[in-house]
């Protein structure tokens, strides 16, 4: 089955379903594939081609029997608690220089579980927890993308004696 569109949301409906929902699991770094293969829980293969983020309960495919709907599976994540915009400000600052993906609330922030990340943080004085959790609604780090723009120089030895510089 091809998917090409999303149908709808089964968290946005106001009429009951009255159709059997089949889940189509997929990790939470999966979603913003614009390509992918799944395969939903009743066995059926989806062959997906979307070229917009999937949320949880987007539906992919409807049958005369069933629905077929996005599930985030959930992942093992971090979430660091702050009190203040100084504790906000100082945790996104040693965070964004990870490149990590990353929910943010006015209370605390969430990313994907890693071990070093997680000693890290402990070791600034923070008080991380892990947690399993669906990890939805997070900004995706865009590092070094096309607006980033910034001058290297760099000393090349050329047999003319002379040095030149290049801009990206």
């Amino acid at each position: 089955m091809i998917a090409d569109k999303i149908l709808g949301n089964l968290y946005w409906e106001k009429s009951p379903i009255q159709k059997k929902i089949v889940s189509v699991p997929f990790e939470w770094f999966e979603t913003d594939k614009h390509r992918i293969l799944k395969i939903a829980d009743d066995g059926t293969e989806l062959g997906i081609q979307i070229d917009e983020t999937l949320s949880d309960g987007d539906v992919l495919a409807v049958t005369p029997q069933a629905i077929y709907a996005v599930q985030i599976k959930k992942s093992k994540l971090i979430r660091i608690a702050v009190d203040s915009m100084e504790e906000m400000g100082r945790l996104g600052f040693e965070l964004g220089n990870r490149h990590l993906s990353l929910q943010i609330t006015c209370k605390d922030i969430t990313i994907p579980y890693d071990e070093p990340t997680y000693l890290y943080l402990i070791r600034i004085g923070f008080y991380p927890q892990v947690v399993e959790a669906v990890f939805t609604d997070y900004i995706v780090c865009k590092a070094h993308g096309a607006t980033h723009s910034h001058t290297h120089e760099h000393e090349h030895h050329h047999h003319d004696g002379e040095g030149h510089h290049h801009e990206h």
